[in-house]
């Protein structure tokens, strides 16, 4: 069974992102399944913070998750062409203590996906989430991009996904990422 962990880059409560996350949750093809983190309750990064309490619950909770998981799924609103400050600060605590990064994030498969109620989706923020996954020792699946534009109009009320032609992409993407999570690194 391959493991996923999914994190939402949003703290919305009403996120386009985190609604797409739980639709990406349901879509896992068969002998995969995904467990949901958040980053909801984590600090800014402060080195002295760090150094005088040590790395925060919700920090140490969220990288049990992502190091036990076999893949790692990036859903990432785009602010301003890029990723959103609070969703950087998540993933610059995983990586700490540095010496932690490597099994926390070391070659660990990652995909980025996104929704956006704008008409372009996340292109931008994806590419600029490129470098970060590099320095992390990351391996990024580039065989799919899911970039949900006008997201506004393919999620009901209560967050479900209605659009068929989307749950169609996702599924896709699901079970080619999942693929190649399974697949040994070259």
């Amino acid at each position: 069974m391959i493991k996923l962990a999914g994190i939402s880059g949003s703290l919305r409560t009403g996120s386009l992102n985190s609604a797409l996350l739980r639709a990406a949750a349901e879509a896992m093809p068969e002998g995969a399944e995904m467990n949901i983190g958040t980053i909801e309750g984590i600090p800014l990064y402060n080195g002295d913070l760090e150094d005088k309490e040590g790395i925060p619950k919700a920090v140490e909770t969220l990288k049990a998750l992502v190091a036990s998981a076999d893949g790692l799924l990036l859903v990432s609103p785009e602010y301003n062409n890029s990723m959103p400050g609070v969703f950087k600060n998540a993933m610059d605590w995983l990586s700490r203590p540095p010496a932690d990064s490597a099994k926390v994030f070391g070659g660990k498969p990652v995909a980025v996906i996104g929704a956006s109620p704008g008409g372009f989706g996340t292109i931008l923020g994806q590419n600029a989430w490129l470098p970060v996954l590099r320095a992390l020792g990351t391996r990024p699946w580039f065989g799919g991009r899911l970039m949900v534009s006008r997201a506004n109009r393919v999620f009901d009320e209560s967050g479900a996904l209605t659009d068929e032609a989307v749950k169609s992409q996702l599924s896709q993407f699901m079970r080619g990422f999942s693929d190649f999570t399974r697949a040994p690194a070259n």
